[in-house]
């Protein structure tokens, strides 16, 4: 399996993954002319696109995905806040399991300030490989068994919240929505791990996050590798 970052963090997230078979992108927060610049990225070899939520650093590029030809998953509350033409947008539901190529996918509701927000759950027939995606989430309320790869958000660490009292009134918001390194941790704690390949931590704070902290912890939890996707133009790559 081949899981690509083109970006991850407060200003943009866009990811890719692949199984030889079919290519999903995972989020569209960069403008197109922006992933185009990638090496890696092609609109051409995308057959399509699944959106968490509607918040700019996850969708801002999405209209012009689908105007390069994609079709784009999403939740109807998504597609509502965003206004998405109803051409190319696929409505999908919270605990419907649906098909896209060699990919069985799961959609699962998260906790988040935004409309309908959705993480995934994504199996591959062609590699018999499970993957868990789930970014901007306060906490995971369900447990997975036989995952191959974990990509999740792990956005700060309660050590690293310090700050002034306007600081502190705006840490309400990111402690009520966004997962923290320690409930990261106690989520693998309850999760089944025996087949577990691999780990990618997506959507670190810039100033509440320590990602050599981030890694040689979730490694030593997990046993296995383990990737901080970062937010820069340059693309992170695993392979699985």
């Amino acid at each position: 399996m081949e899981f690509t970052s083109y970006a991850s963090g407060s200003r943009a997230n866009a990811y890719e993954v692949y199984d030889g078979k079919t290519r999903l992108l995972l989020e569209a927060g960069l403008p197109i002319k922006e992933l185009r610049r990638r090496p890696k990225f092609s609109t051409s070899g995308a057959d399509a696109v699944l959106l968490t939520h509607e918040h700019q650093d996850h969708s801002r590029g999405i209209r012009e995905i689908m105007k390069a030809g994609v079709d784009c998953y999403t939740s109807a509350g998504t597609a509502g806040a965003l206004d998405l033409p109803a051409y190319r947008t696929k409505i999908i539901e919270s605990g419907v399991q649906f098909r896209i190529g060699s990919w069985q996918i799961m959609p699962f509701d998260t906790i988040h300030d935004a409309m309908e927000p959705l993480g995934f759950l994504l199996y591959s027939e062609a590699l018999k490989e499970k993957m868990l995606f789930a970014t901007d989430t306060a906490y995971i309320k369900y447990q997975f068994s036989g995952l191959t790869h974990i990509a999740i958000e792990a956005n700060y660490c309660r050590d690293l919240l310090e700050g002034s009292d306007m600081e502190i009134r705006g840490l309400t918001r990111l402690i009520q929505t966004h997962m923290s390194l320690q409930r990261v941790k106690r989520m693998l704690q309850a999760t089944d791990l025996s087949k577990l390949q691999a780990v990618f931590l997506l959507h670190l704070s810039n100033s509440r996050s320590d990602e050599g902290l981030f890694r040689q912890e979730v490694q030593e939890q997990t046993g296995c590798p383990t990737y901080v996707c970062s937010d820069s133009e340059t693309e992170t790559v695993g392979f699985c």
